[in-house]
């Protein structure tokens, strides 16, 4: 029975650590990035088998706080799955 605990606190420590770096990493990108940048097609004109397009460039901003929070959320996450 012991065995038993001591394997499943050592997935959860585990499962923990890799949790926080990913929200580590995320808040990082998210620091530096300040916002996620994409490009889309569109169609502009369409006569009968011609069209014409156009490259449309779009961002989703990233606010500060969220990349924060990711951050500090991480760091919490490793230092908890360090202890057990």
């Amino acid at each position: 029975m012991r065995l038993a605990h001591t394997l499943q606190a050592a997935a959860l420590m585990k499962t923990a650590t890799v949790v926080g770096v990913v929200l580590v990493v995320i808040g990082i990108v998210s620091l530096a990035l300040g916002s996620i940048r994409y490009t889309k097609k569109e169609t502009v004109l369409e006569v009968g088998p011609a069209k014409v397009t156009a490259d449309r460039h779009e961002q989703i901003p990233l606010p500060p706080l969220l990349g924060g929070l990711a951050l500090a959320g991480g760091i919490v996450l490793i230092v908890v799955g360090a202890r057990r």
